[in-house]
């Protein structure tokens, strides 16, 4: 990801809690460095707290990080459907498959430094969308894999309006 093209544009928390369907500490990212039509580049400290909700046995293995990404897309997902309607919200979209995941460590709480999050959209359409994500801690990749996104036909959150969102 080049960071010229990139939107120079940081977004907080409360942004991101806002137009992503994951609020309290479920929403596990602290900000959005950069993002374009195909690229988002996002931080979290999140991985650090040891009330994170994804921990088990009070530790947060690699694995944890695929819902990390999840949530990048959500986000980048966000940022490119809102074309300039601020308080839309994003349409719901549920993790379909992951592919080609390769874990470099067992567990992310083991990084005190913060959390690199990359999400590339590879491809995509009004029903489905295909991102290959990395996921750091600086210059070391901890995980990495591609994600299928498929995307709620109705266009809304759960509890808008009358309509309901019910996985595929």
């Amino acid at each position: 990801m080049s960071a010229a093209p990139l939107n120079a544009v940081l977004l907080d928390r409360a942004w991101i809690a806002a137009h992503i369907p994951h609020s309290g500490a479920m929403c596990l990212l602290d900000g959005v460095e950069a993002w374009d039509d195909s690229h988002i580049r996002c931080t979290a400290t999140s991985h650090c707290d040891p009330h994170n909700p994804l921990r088990a046995r009070g530790r947060l293995g690699s694995a944890c990080g695929i819902e990390y990404a999840a949530q990048a897309m959500a986000v980048h997902g966000a940022l490119v459907g809102i074309d300039g309607r601020e308080n839309q919200r994003p349409r719901v979209g549920f993790l379909a498959s992951v592919r080609g995941v390769q874990a470099h460590v067992a567990r992310l709480d083991t990084f005190t430094a913060p959390l690199t999050i990359e999400a590339e959209r590879l491809n995509g359409d009004g029903t489905s969308v295909l991102y290959a994500f990395t996921v750091r801690c600086g210059a070391q990749t901890l995980l990495s894999g591609r994600a299928a996104v498929m995307l709620d036909a109705s266009g809304r959150l759960p509890g808008e309006g009358n309509a309901k969102a019910t996985p595929p």
